[in-house]
């Protein structure tokens, strides 16, 4: 029975959809050598996001010359997100690198991205010096000043494409829809370390679109989406019982002042609007605030199953078998755990 070979080091996942075309067998080629050249094993997943008959054919010209890689081909568009998610289920490396299907930055600063893994648990890239005009530079600025903000990160390009990350990031994180640009804020999220490599930008990356006010509104909703996520998905009361409240109070304060009106100046209430305002003001203050508390019915139900924390390194003395192993032969089950044996013995650091 023929052995079977040890999983690479290294998944790539290049998602390929339909905004931008590049040249993917030349990119594949400068992505290979680069990262050939650290020395580490490596597996190449082409996610290809709806039918690209272009790309598929240079892909399947590289195989027949002898290339190794996979083609995941799903059947319309989906997006990038959920070409990610394909791409994950089909790699087998314990560090996953995704990069973009175009010439976005320079692939010798890949191994940036790889060493940074050292002191964290996802690096990201960010394009410096970044090319483009006044106006561009200003819609970024504004972006992840906003982003930033919300979120309380520290980013300076989402828009990269260039990360990587340790298999357990993509394990916990479930993405979809366009989730795949606030990928660190959702890690961040989640307890990993998070950092940021600079890498030069490939001259070719010189794409000046202009978004249509439809994707702007899908970005800030997406953004909403995140915000909620960060600081809520655990205490939803907070949210809904704050807005609940404040909808309340002030539907209150205008009944009240309605019925001092009423009494004291004798004014007449049947053909005033802010009646009927201040009415649905207090019905649906306290609507929201009950939809606060079925949320937090619903994570109450499943707090067992959630984690919001994560360990970094356990420091523990050593058990019976570790003195065992060190010549106590004779240590009884019982006192091996006992105080006096745990206090002759030096820590033990488990990562």
């Amino acid at each position: 029975m023929k052995p079977q070979a040890a999983p690479p080091s290294l998944s790539i996942i290049v998602p390929v959809g339909a905004r931008r075309a590049a040249d993917i067998a030349a990119l594949y080629r400068e992505y290979r050598s680069n990262i050939a050249a650290t020395g580490a094993t490596f597996e190449f997943i082409f996610v290809l996001d709806g039918p690209r008959p272009e790309v598929r054919r240079a892909l399947e010209t590289l195989l027949r010359e002898g290339e190794e890689f996979t083609i995941v081909n799903l059947t319309r568009n989906f997006g990038e997100a959920a070409a990610l998610t394909a791409g994950f289920e089909r790699s087998s490396g314990g560090t996953i690198v995704t990069l973009p299907a175009y010439p976005q930055i320079e692939p010798a600063d890949i191994r940036k991205l790889l060493a940074g893994l050292s002191t964290a648990d996802m690096t990201i890239g960010y394009r410096s010096p970044r090319h483009g005009n006044a106006l561009a530079r200003m819609r970024r600025s504004a972006f992840h000043g906003l982003v930033n903000w919300v979120t309380g990160a520290r980013l300076r390009d989402l828009g990269c494409g260039a990360r990587a990350m340790r298999r357990q990031v993509l394990e916990e994180i479930d993405l979809y829809g366009d989730q795949h640009r606030f990928l660190p804020i959702l890690a961040l999220r989640l307890g990993f370390r998070v950092s940021e490599m600079p890498m030069r930008q490939s001259p070719q990356d010189r794409y000046g679109r202009i978004y249509r006010p439809r994707e702007y509104m899908h970005h800030l909703l997406d953004l909403f989406s995140i915000f909620f996520l960060m600081r809520f998905t655990k205490k939803p009361l907070r949210f809904f019982g704050m807005l609940g409240a404040v909808t309340f109070g002030v539907g209150a304060v205008l009944i009240a002042y309605l019925g001092m009106d009423r009494v004291l100046f004798s004014e007449p209430l049947a053909d005033r609007p802010a009646l009927l305002l201040a009415a649905l003001l207090l019905v649906l203050g306290l609507q929201i605030f009950a939809l606060g508390l079925l949320g937090e019915l619903i994570i109450f139900t499943h707090a067992r199953g959630l984690k919001d924390y994560r360990v970094e390194e356990i420091i523990q003395y050593p058990d019976a078998v570790a003195a065992s192993d060190s010549g106590s032969d004779s240590v009884p089950a019982e006192t091996a755990g006992s105080p006096e044996m745990r206090a002759t013995a030096p820590p033990a650091v488990t990562a």
